[in-house]
């Protein structure tokens, strides 16, 4: 009965470790998809934007203007020196709802300041989605940029290093053209 058990305790904690190995994001892994509305209550996910690179910002409100620098870089080289082909690429935005004090009303004027000013489209996770799936930090701001695979092939998880900008974009124009 002993040995039963121990079988059993052993197996659980081998699938929980499988599991976990698979709902965590790392660079090189597929990025597990989801499922998440705009704010006109649209669904949208990946496959959305199928066929191009993603760079998907998974935003705490409260730390909506950590990575302006590395956004505003980025937007310059596809809207004004034309580097990132806008074909082949597409960045947005997902709120993590769950991670802040702040109510859906000035969440949503946030939103669309930041649409605006990016030209691009904002999702909601309210429920805290992609903490589970990603294991992205809650009271944070993370960034992945995934290939037309949907492999990752960058992730930061905070402030991007201002010496690390460049490279990601030279990763952006390198993986359109692929």
């Amino acid at each position: 009965m002993k040995k039963l058990i121990l079988i059993s305790v052993l197996l659980s904690f081998a699938l929980m470790t499988v599991y976990s190995q698979n709902s965590n994001l790392e660079v090189g892994k597929k990025v597990p998809d989801w499922v998440l509305p705009d704010a006109n209550g649209q669904d949208h996910s990946m496959d959305t934007w199928k066929g191009k690179v993603l760079q998907i910002n998974y935003v705490d409100p409260d730390e909506e203007d950590l990575n302006d620098h590395f956004n505003d870089e980025v937007d310059k080289a596809a809207d004004i020196d034309k580097r990132i082909d806008k074909e082949y690429f597409k960045g947005f935005g997902i709120v993590d709802s769950k991670s802040t004090w702040k109510p859906n009303g000035i969440i949503r004027m946030i939103a669309k300041r930041k649409e605006k000013k990016y030209g691009t489209t904002i999702l909601f996770d309210t429920e805290g989605v992609l903490h589970e799936k990603w294991d992205a930090p809650m009271d944070s701001y993370t960034i992945v940029i995934a290939d037309k695979n949907r492999i990752c092939r960058a992730l930061y998880k905070g402030r991007v290093p201002d010496d690390e900008v460049e490279d990601i974009i030279q990763l952006i124009i390198k993986l359109t053209k692929e």
